[in-house]
């Protein structure tokens, strides 16, 4: 398998210290009791990254089970559910919910610009009958940032328990749970994070806690049931067998981001000069404000085709972006400018390629988008 500079939304690089974290020698991880203390002090630390005092939990399965998990704890039939939905993840909330019996209502925002917290808050006082909400904070196939801070305080002001997807947001972008009046944020290790796909995590808080212990009914799943964690480091007890190496490397990846002090700066610092780049080159950005510093999302020039640009890049620089999917497919391509990719060197030699890229099938730029770069970064 050929190895490229993997720039995509995620899944991102993977630094060395977390590829070797993976190949240690692993015990058993159901019967050893310091793996317990292992996995717990793992979730010790993504809370310390989340800046969350709330129960944390690493789930064995890619960011989608957090989300589905989150729907299938929380929903019982006829629960009115509030979808906050500007993009493509933020849409998709609502299966879970109808999956789990849920009544879908949904706000919908403006898919080229962040949730208007005014609009939310007169909807709101009109309609704030709903025992949960959803919102994502980076909707990654478009790129657009949403204000989980203010969206968050307005529903709890209701009454209303707030579920984040920050899977493509945190790590590049601040995320303070306890501050924000977050009930449950959804991460995974692929993103941000930079350690290799496979685990969800994430953390609830005991309002959250509280609504699926009294349910009416069961929780209508076995690994989607967040509540047979509750207790798991009092019973010394897992649900199933943890993917060890999998934990050790997330683990590794955690240590490198609570010990990069700079890393919202850095992420941010990248991203600014990406868009200017982008810009000053005469290409549009497609969303118009609420810009994520994690992934730039940049419409085709007339004339350009997606799957031969991204075949370009990687045949020739062996630089792999990624192009959209669902209402966006064909129409743009994506920068992934998060954790591990968001190096000052890996971008440099991203935009030449792109820009290159773009020439060789017949779009000249107006400036260099290396020389942009450099001189605002």
């Amino acid at each position: 398998m050929k190895v490229s500079q993997i720039m995509t939304p995620g899944p991102t690089q993977v630094r060395e210290n977390v590829r070797m974290a993976r190949a240690l020698a692993t015990t058993n991880p159901d019967l050893d009791v310091q793996f317990y203390e292992f996995y717990k002090e793992t979730c010790d630390k993504i809370g310390a990254f989340l800046h969350t005092n709330n129960e944390v939990r690493v789930l064995s399965g890619e960011g989608i089970l957090g989300l589905e998990a989150a729907c299938a704890s929380l929903t019982e039939d006829n629960d009115r559910v509030l979808i906050i939905d500007n993009g493509i993840f933020g849409e998709g909330f609502a299966d879970f919910v109808k999956m789990y019996g849920g009544e879908v209502v949904v706000f919908k925002g403006d898919r080229k610009r962040k949730i208007d917290t005014i609009e939310l808050e007169k909807f709101l006082k009109k309609d704030h009958g709903f025992k949960y909400a959803t919102v994502v904070h980076c909707d990654t196939p478009s790129g657009v940032l949403n204000d989980i801070n203010k969206i968050c305080h307005l529903l709890k002001e209701k009454g209303i328990l707030t579920v984040v997807d920050s899977v493509a947001g945190m790590g590049g972008e601040d995320v303070r749970v306890d501050d924000w009046q977050i009930d449950i944020v959804l991460g995974a290790s692929q993103k941000c994070i930079s350690a290799p796909a496979g685990l969800t995590f994430l953390s609830i808080s005991d309002d959250a806690f509280k609504v699926m212990k009294h349910r009416r009914k069961p929780i209508a799943s076995y690994y989607c049931n967040l509540l047979i964690w509750k207790d798991y480091y009092k019973n010394q007890w897992f649900p199933y067998t943890p993917p060890i190496s999998d934990i050790i490397g997330l683990r590794q990846a955690v240590d490198n981001i609570l010990e990069d002090t700079e890393i919202i700066k850095r992420h941010s610092c990248i991203a600014k000069a990406t868009r200017k780049a982008v810009i000053e080159a005469g290409l549009n950005l497609y969303i118009k404000d609420g810009y994520s510093n994690t992934v730039t999302v940049v419409e085709l020039p007339e004339g350009i085709n997606d799957k031969e640009l991204l075949k370009h890049m990687v045949d020739e620089f062996d630089v792999f972006i990624a192009g959209s999917f669902g209402y966006l497919k064909g129409k743009v391509i994506r920068i992934g400018h998060m954790g591990e990719n968001a190096k000052k060197d890996k971008m440099i030699y991203t935009l030449l390629a792109l820009q290159a890229s773009l020439k060789a099938l017949g779009f000249e730029c107006k400036k260099d988008m290396v020389e942009v770069f450099l001189d605002e970064v």
